[in-house]
């Protein structure tokens, strides 16, 4: 069994309660347990929360609801707050463990243990992050430099899983409520920097998790079409928008608060 007593799994969730169940039963499956379960719910419809009670009494979680939806930026806010152990791991519903993770995990949490420089360590994205040092056992230090004319530097900080220090808001002050989920991210990304957040990636960034979107329970965040168009003009397009955002990011760096 791989058992992590200071470290709670926290899980943002939204009308996916068939997502939350795999969630919950891989990590089950793959034996791995934590000092405490957070499922944060943002305000899901009555027969996703009516499926939800039935796994809050098989998987023994705390819920945290709200009324109505309030966005991403809530969710996770009031989810945080409910954790009491010093590392949390943040997963949303629509991921899914592979067989692989337990054995990095360990690695991760134990480095987050033997150095309190690092803030966070990210498990799973889309894109690697674009400036890495090596440092050990599969994992890199994600470098920012100032000059780097790569926007994707900028997503320091990323919402997909990973793993972070509990007093993550009280460093890098809460997430923005009231705005569309992408914002919410950006924003905290940005927060992330300002405050010199310190951050490990992993390498194999597509292996330790699978994001799951079934046709019944599908992403709720969807990307425009033009920042996948081949289209020559759109694509030259897109390099100049790249280059207003790096412009953009960088006084957003300097005067956001």
């Amino acid at each position: 069994m791989h058992f992590f007593p200071d470290t709670t799994l926290l899980i943002t969730h939204y009308n996916r309660s068939e997502s939350l169940e795999r969630l919950l039963t891989s990590f089950e499956d793959l034996n791995c347990r934590f000092g405490d379960i957070v499922v944060s719910d943002d305000g899901s419809k009555p027969e996703h929360l009516e499926k939800i009670a039935g796994l809050k009494n098989r998987f023994n979680f705390n819920l945290i609801t709200t009324p109505t939806n309030r966005g991403l930026g809530n969710n996770i806010n009031k989810g945080q707050d409910a954790v009491k152990t010093a590392y949390t791991l943040y997963v949303q519903e629509d991921f899914q463990p592979s067989d692989i993770f337990p054995a990095h995990f360990e690695d991760a949490i134990t480095f987050m243990r033997q150095d309190s420089k690092w803030d966070i360590v990210r498990f799973y994205a889309y894109f690697a992050y674009p400036t890495l040092k090596p440092f050990q056992k599969g994992f890199s230090e994600m470098v920012y430099r100032f000059w780097d004319m790569n926007h994707l530097k900028f997503y320091y900080y990323s919402d997909h899983p990973h793993l972070r220090r509990s007093n993550f808001l009280e460093k890098f002050g809460r997430y923005p409520e009231g705005i569309k989920g992408d914002l919410t991210e950006y924003k905290m990304a940005v927060s992330f920097l300002q405050k010199k957040g310190k951050g490990l990636f992993f390498n194999e960034f597509t292996k330790l998790f699978y994001q799951k979107n079934s046709s019944d329970e599908p992403s709720t965040m969807v990307r425009a079409d033009w920042k996948l168009s081949e289209n020559p003009l759109v694509k030259l397009a897109r390099s100049g928008y790249l280059r207003y955002r790096w412009l953009k990011n960088t006084l957003d760096l300097v005067f956001m608060k």
